[in-house]
């Protein structure tokens, strides 16, 4: 085995955290991995790894390695590509993670116009609300909601994701008016479980005063849909993205409430490691999503 071969095996289990996962990832058995280490080791003349039965962490020159490791890969990769693609042509695999109602309402069919335009590019799709580890899950891109707190991560903002307070026209009769957010308190309401406080709603005003409704939810989903079936009940009213309820703010199903004021104040961001150079085609992609929903969003046409 040469040694670039080495070097691969070396970053792959540092950056998975486990010999299994390791193997896994490049399709040897787990004996290889510390046979492997193991002679990259003896050949260096140093310690790169701290193993016990339940943890493994990197050595000062482990660190040190890893690090000029993950470049020479970086650049290894850059090279192939540049070499195997031409200036007009993108081509290869992109494995991304997105949020699943966001996923499957704009951001599959944006992500699909873009593979029409390169039709040597392949992508695979997990949509899924959780949160995953990029290096560990092999993700070449995620795109994720909220505030970015791993700093081993870069994120492109893409588009503002703007929240709206909803219910139906009956709700608004039985429980209204209202005019300030504190009208709300009391009311039957509907929390969305994925977040660590379903029943906090932060807002701004727009004469820039914050604030928090605090309610207690009636009905609890992780799925957005669900809770705008249940809105077109009368059941409750809720607060989540405009993405999820373009549709029925168009269609006269439900009616947005309290509309002046900023609610949770998220953005939709493109994250990738600070460790990986990214792909010509990653980069097009991004590039081109960026493109397609940055400024205003066109989902947001429903409140105007």
């Amino acid at each position: 085995m040469n040694e670039l071969e080495e070097v691969r095996v070396f970053v792959t289990l540092v950056e998975c955290h486990s010999a299994s996962k390791a193997a896994e990832k490049l399709g040897v058995a787990n004996s290889a991995i510390s046979r492997r280490m193991k002679a990259l080791e003896e050949r260096l003349g140093v310690q790169l790894l701290q193993r016990t039965t339940r943890t493994m962490h990197l050595t000062d020159d482990g660190q040190l390695f890893y690090d000029r490791c993950r470049k020479l890969l970086d650049d290894w990769n850059e090279a192939e590509q540049e070499v195997m693609q031409s200036v007009s042509t993108l081509r290869g695999n992109i494995r991304i993670s997105m949020p699943l109602s966001l996923g499957i309402l704009h951001l599959a069919p944006v992500i699909s116009d873009f593979m029409a335009m390169h039709p040597e590019v392949t992508v695979n799709f997990d949509l899924s609300d959780r949160r995953v580890d990029l290096v560990e899950d092999g993700f070449d891109l995620v795109f994720r909601i909220g505030h970015l707190e791993d700093s081993t991560l870069i994120a492109r903002r893409v588009t503002r994701v703007r929240h709206m307070v909803y219910c139906s026209a009956e709700f608004e009769k039985k429980h209204g008016p209202f005019h300030h957010p504190d009208d709300l308190t009391g009311i039957p309401a509907l929390g969305y479980s994925n977040l660590r406080h379903p029943g906090r709603w932060p807002y701004r005003s727009p004469t820039g005063e914050e604030g928090e409704v605090r309610l207690s939810p009636t009905i609890l989903s992780n799925n957005g849909e669900a809770l705008i079936s249940v809105a077109e009940r009368g059941l409750g009213a809720g607060c989540q993205p405009t993405f999820t309820l373009h549709d029925a703010f168009s269609e006269g199903r439900l009616i947005p409430i309290l509309q002046e004021y900023e609610w949770f104040g998220m953005n939709l961001y493109a994250v990738y490691p600070r460790s990986r150079h990214l792909s010509r085609r990653v980069r097009a992609l991004i590039d081109y999503v960026i493109d397609r929903l940055g400024h205003e969003p066109y989902w947001d046409d429903c409140l105007n």
